[in-house]
């Protein structure tokens, strides 16, 4: 075995004159990677670090990816169905909202220009139960460009939307009332008619033209769409609207189009754009997401401890072999580089085997949720509690590039002392008691 040791020391150059990471140093690095039997418990632990490095990064990729898709489809669907600026007056109602609304679309990078009439209602079936709901009055033809609506219409159609006899509900609304299409649905509103007992409800029921799924439930089981005309009617607001929402190609440059949209109102108004009706509940996904990175960087860097006691175990069982290999002319740099490529390549290994484990999730990561809420008998990321109707999923190249970088870096940090130390052993005092 020395003469073969001695043999490949030759052929690879080993010594001062050896190169970084010769044959020889691989092939060492190699076998002492390889379980025996007397090394049983230090092969247990590097099995160890090994599972632990790809449990971290495969678990830092799915829920960083998952809390991506949760703030994607969050955005998607909010800004899908709410304007990306608000338009409200601030010197008088907006009784010229055709000719504003005209103005405003004109407008370089607005899309769409929607005149809104909102109110609070009690949303009531005929065979019983009731709901809150949020009435929004719009012209069909805004509706019928918006295409979260207009394309997610999943029973029924807008022809009675558009001739003004009928409503439009979510089906999580239906599903809760009992409701289908063709259906009257009973609104009640406090603001109703003055009477010499009071302010007397305004109670009126409506025929159901179609049902639409966005896919968000706390928006399909809480808005009813009503042609504008009728909204007027029903809210005591004839022939104005409380505001007009502006839909735009890039919602992440509203900053630009605020003096545009001024300068095309001509009048007095107060705008408000997506982000500041929406900046505590952004806010706190993105401290959120910060948080869990912190916190799942921990079961990495707890994995890559197992590395630094696994490796000097390994140095303290290997301290004979080590002493042989230095009396015959391997130098110090050359020990230290054979413990470093055992400890990366379990680094290596285990944040290779994480990405493809992550990436695998990721990829199966509704088809998982359903498995194992079929297993459980209970609904797994409940759409009434999290909005959404399937749990999402969306990696970013550099996000995952960080983490990799992040795992191997932390990898190669605990080798270096179980290395160093290697190559500080005294030859003579290891082989004393041989």
């Amino acid at each position: 075995m020395a003469e073969a040791a001695v043999d490949r020391s030759s052929k690879s150059g080993l010594g001062p004159a050896g190169k970084p990471f010769s044959t020889f140093e691989r092939l060492v690095a190699w076998r002492y990677l390889r379980a025996r039997r007397k090394e049983a418990f230090i092969s247990v632990i590097a099995g160890f670090s090994f599972v632990g490095i790809m449990l971290g990064v495969a678990t830092l990729i799915i829920v960083m990816a998952v809390m991506n898709g949760f703030r994607t489809e969050l955005v998607s669907r909010i800004l899908g169905i709410n304007g990306h600026m608000i338009v409200q007056p601030s010197d008088g109602p907006f009784t010229d909202y055709p000719d504003l609304s005209s103005r405003l679309a004109a407008v370089p990078g607005v899309k769409m220009a929607l005149p809104l009439v909102e109110g609070q209602v009690l949303a009531s079936a005929q065979a019983g139960g009731s709901t809150g709901a949020l009435v929004r009055g719009a012209r069909a033809e805004d509706l019928t460009k918006l295409k979260t609506i207009s394309g997610n219409i999943k029973s029924g159609d807008m022809v009675g939307f558009a001739s003004g006899q009928g409503v439009l509900i979510g089906t999580g609304m239906a599903t809760q009332l009992g409701l289908n299409v063709g259906d009257l649905i009973t609104l009640t509103s406090p603001d109703g008619d003055i009477t010499p007992m009071g302010v007397s409800p305004r109670v009126k029921s409506y025929k159901i033209s179609g049902l639409f799924e966005i896919g968000m439930s706390e928006y399909d089981s809480s808005i009813i769409f009503m042609p504008l005309e009728e909204a007027q009617l029903y809210f005591n607001a004839e022939g104005l609207v409380q505001s007009i929402e502006l839909f735009v190609d890039h919602p992440d440059d509203i900053d630009t189009l605020r003096p545009k949209v001024e300068e095309a109102a001509g009048r007095q108004i107060n705008l408000t754009d997506w982000r500041q009706r929406n900046q505590t509940f952004f806010s706190a996904l993105q401290v959120e997401r910060n948080v869990m990175f912190m916190i799942l960087t921990l079961i990495v860097l707890v994995a890559a401890l197992n590395i630094i006691s696994g490796l000097i175990m390994l140095v303290k069982d290997k301290s004979s072999d080590i002493a042989i290999l230095r009396t015959m002319g391997a130098s110090a740099g050359a020990i230290m580089r054979i413990f470093f490529m055992t400890g990366a390549a379990i680094g290596i290994v285990g944040t290779v085997a994480g990405v493809l484990l992550g990436v695998l999730v990721c990829v199966n990561i509704e088809s998982i949720r359903q498995f194992f809420s079929w297993v459980s008998g209970t609904v797994i990321f409940n759409p009434q509690v999290y909005f959404l109707s399937q749990l999402p999923a969306e990696m970013q190249l550099s996000e995952t590039i960080s983490i990799v970088v992040m795992a191997l870096t932390l990898s190669f940090i605990a080798t270096i002392f179980p290395a160093w130390r290697a190559s500080r052993l005294d030859p003579v005092q290891a082989l004393r008691y041989e």
